[in-house]
């Protein structure tokens, strides 16, 4: 017996719905990236949250996003978005915990929230470029 199957796998009904489930909280760079490309402005049907420091978002974050740390999401910062807006949070990466302080703050908030998994990390394995401060594009910082 390994360690895989010390543990055993539970039954395909059960897995279903946990991994069906997931979809609900998360969501990955490469679709992100798609809604991003093939939506026209402000049509994506989210609002993309970097909830990186300032400095951290100024080295290269995901086009489009906004800057608003994880510590300083409160219902103020949220005011211009309807009560119904979904907000995709990232943070830099799996080794990071940012994104899901974030998305808990949001829904402490009453706010929809998913993830995107793998963060900057994921977005540059994606094979995906960050705008930077010298680039064309830059995204809006929320208010300190």
């Amino acid at each position: 017996m390994s360690h895989v199957t010390a543990v055993p796998a539970a039954d395909s009904a059960v897995a279903l719905a946990h991994f069906q489930s997931t979809l609900q909280f998360e969501t990955d760079c490469w679709d992100v990236h798609d809604a991003l490309s093939s939506a026209g402005e402000g049509r994506t049907g989210f609002i993309l949250l970097d909830v990186r420091s300032p400095a951290q978002y100024a080295q290269g974050h995901v086009p489009g996003a906004i800057n608003l740390p994880h510590g300083k999401i409160i219902e103020s910062k949220l005011a211009a978005w309807p009560l119904d807006t979904l907000f995709v949070t990232y943070c830099a990466g799996p080794h990071c915990n940012g994104a899901t302080r974030g998305a808990i703050r949001l829904a402490q908030l009453g706010r929809s929230v998913k993830i995107m998994i793998g963060g900057v990390t994921g977005w540059l394995d994606e094979g995906f470029e960050l705008a930077r401060p010298e680039m064309p594009e830059a995204a809006p910082v929320v208010g300190t």
